[in-house]
């Protein structure tokens, strides 16, 4: 019974610890962000990092996803001949859901992946030891610069990214079912209000923190050799895919459950 009771106390402490760890980085993200101004370096250098080197393959993504959501889309609208509220239902879509959502999810496949991995790398070499050693705080060296680029960075993409699926999606609905830009585009305005992209980059901000936080949680969690970098790689990038999910359902739920139907709007 006690051999019991011990490696159930064993098994709480273990799932618990992340949170904790993720309890105490923001703690220290809040009372440390002096640091930024002091020493930009590190943060300029992740920046670049989580944007501009991830802005092509979003550019991509958005660009296909568009199309092909139109595709699957706008021959249903035309079937019933709603051709006027297609432009709106598309770029709210786009707005609401798609661009922050899909941003997130690359910038998770591509970036922070690679922030757990190099995190994990430096904790299982002892390398976050030496800055103990060397009086260097490794939350305010290595972490906070990750999750203060991701929390800019993801803003920036997710509204290009959404410029680029309208973008895709006039060009098919021009090319392929002969619907005027001009007709889109009107469509658009008459739907679309600033505080909805406003919501949509308050989403990005939101996912860019929680997504860096997991992953550099994760990084500093890791014990044993290689074996457990690549562990954490892999649990961290599903952590952060089930919590962007079930956050984006929260905050879809508060912000747009009492917002009015697109056709009363038009």
């Amino acid at each position: 019974l006690n051999n019991y009771i011990y490696l159930v106390k064993i098994n709480i402490r273990i799932c618990i610890k992340p949170f904790m760890l993720i309890f105490d980085l923001s703690l220290k993200i809040v009372f440390s962000l002096k640091y930024l101004l002091r020493n930009p370096k590190n943060s300029i250098e992740q920046l670049i990092i989580v944007g501009p080197e991830s802005l092509p393959i979003c550019l991509l993504t958005a660009c296909f996803v568009g199309m092909v959501f139109t595709l699957q889309v706008v021959k249903e609208f035309l079937y019933i001949d709603a051709v006027n509220i297609v432009g709106a239902v598309l770029t709210l879509a786009f707005v609401r859901e798609l661009s922050p959502v899909l941003t997130a999810v690359i910038v998770i496949a591509r970036v922070a992946s690679c922030f757990t991995a190099e995190i994990a790398t430096m904790k299982v070499t002892e390398q976050i030891d030496a800055l103990y050693i060397l009086n260097n705080d490794p939350i305010l060296y290595i972490i906070f610069p990750r999750i203060v680029a991701s929390i800019l960075a993801l803003p920036v993409l997710n509204f290009i990214s959404l410029v680029t699926s309208v973008a895709s999606s006039i060009f098919i609905c021009f090319t392929l079912y002969h619907i005027s830009p001009m007709v889109f585009l009107r469509s658009v305005h008459s739907a679309l209000v600033l505080l909805d992209i406003g919501k949509s980059l308050l989403k990005a901000v939101i996912f860019g923190c929680i997504l860096s936080i997991i992953s550099c949680v994760w990084g500093l969690n890791t014990v044993g050799g290689a074996k457990s970098v690549g562990y954490s790689t892999t649990s961290s990038v599903v952590t952060s895919l089930l919590a962007i999910f079930f956050i984006d359902f929260i905050l879809s739920y508060f912000m747009f459950s009492k917002v009015g139907g697109i056709i009363n709007s038009l």
